[in-house]
């Protein structure tokens, strides 16, 4: 058996983290298997080798696209020529459809196979993406079980695979425990800022959740304040928003599970993170802001009436959404302050673990994904 090669494409934190595992099965299935791509510390820690970060792509809102094009474009272009340079085995895309499904077409030119990991979300907006799929993807390899038959009804080759957070997400210990593993005081409570993973997010939310904490601060002396920092994000720039305030600001940049249990009340941005947060039982809620203009558009073309993926999942809303013009710094103090001052705040939490929980579906997600990939390669 000659040795097979991979490529495997991702824009985004949350994309290299799902690959990553992925890839980490594959190279317990096929040691000999060579990956490479565009992916960060996640995917190159798993044995990949990583042509161009993602962190370079890494962007949300469709004016802010449209100010990094060029430089996206470049990118594209580099990477056709690789492909056509060296051809793999198999193309494996990874979320991010506005750049992937473009890439997708232009490997069917080329007799590449393509593995489609993490649907776009075409259930909530862009439903036509389904067709453009059909056309170039061969396989579909959802996280989602409600994902299947929008697939199967469009004539899709689909499998559900899992979300692998099911498995990834292992916490054993209490919010006291957390807080001694991760240097935190025992006798403080302790708020996170979970402002995102791309710059562009970071730049929208940072500030406003600094004023609510400074807000909550003044009034209450006996709050810490935490920050994760997000895979691909620099800290220096991380430092550069916090200069601005005059709140004191821990940011830790490894052990993400032990910080976030270690939370009392979590604000995060909406995204992957926020089911890690609901799978740990910590108390939080949602926010997310784009620009004026990327809002408005972005409202006319979503179709369904949540953006938080726990509450996309389970179909109802387990977790308080705050977005755009509710994004205040009064409101986000608010709402941190009822997490805070709420006695069954974790008792809340833990229902709505068991409900997501139950709703993500089948475990072993990133060892499934792997299995797609090498029946793939055994099928072409």
């Amino acid at each position: 058996m000659s040795q097979k090669n991979i490529v495997v494409i991702t824009g985004e934190a949350s994309g290299d983290a799902h690959a990553a595992r992925m890839i980490s099965e594959l190279k317990q299935l096929r040691p000999d298997i060579t990956v490479r791509g565009i992916g960060g510390d996640n995917m190159r820690a798993a044995g990949a080798e990583i042509m161009v970060d993602f962190s370079e792509l890494a962007v949300m809102g469709l004016v802010e696209v449209l100010k990094r094009y060029r430089h996206i474009k470049n990118i594209f272009n580099q990477l056709l020529a690789e492909l056509k340079a060296n051809k793999p085995d198999l193309l494996v895309l990874v979320d991010y459809p506005g750049f992937n499904l473009k890439l997708a077409k232009q490997a069917k030119k080329m007799g590449i196979p393509v593995l489609y990991y993490i649907s776009p979300k075409v259930w909530a907006w862009r439903a036509g993406r389904v067709k453009t799929i059909k056309r170039y993807v061969d396989k579909m390899a959802v996280l989602f079980p409600f994902e299947v038959s929008i697939y199967e009804n469009a004539g899709v080759p689909v499998s559900c695979v899992g979300h692998p957070l099911v498995d990834a997400v292992k916490n054993t210990l209490t919010t006291k425990q957390a807080k001694i593993k991760t240097g935190l005081k025992l006798n403080r409570r302790v708020i996170g800022l979970f402002p995102g993973s791309r710059r562009s997010e970071i730049d929208n939310l940072l500030p406003v959740m600094l004023d609510a904490a400074e807000r909550i601060q003044q009034r209450n002396t006996n709050v810490d304040v935490v920050l994760p920092l997000a895979p691909g994000i620099d800290e220096t720039y991380i430092n550069s928003l916090l200069a601005k305030s005059v709140v004191p600001v821990k940011v830790v940049n490894d052990q993400f599970y032990e910080l976030t249990a270690a939370c009392d009340a979590i604000v995060a941005a909406s995204g992957t993170v926020t089911l890690e947060i609901a799978l740990l039982a910590v108390p939080h809620f949602i926010t997310y802001r784009v620009s004026p203009i990327s809002y408005h558009i972005l409202r006319r073309l979503i179709k369904i009436p949540y953006v938080g993926l726990c509450n996309i999942v389970t179909g109802k809303p387990v977790v308080l959404e705050l977005l755009q013009d509710d994004v205040t710094a009064e409101r986000l103090e608010a709402e941190l302050t009822a997490l805070l001052a709420d006695a069954s705040s974790k008792t809340k939490a833990e229902k709505i673990r068991k409900q997501v929980l139950t709703a993500l579906g089948p475990s072993g997600g990133a060892h499934n994904a792997a299995q797609e990939v090498l029946n793939m390669l055994d099928n072409h």
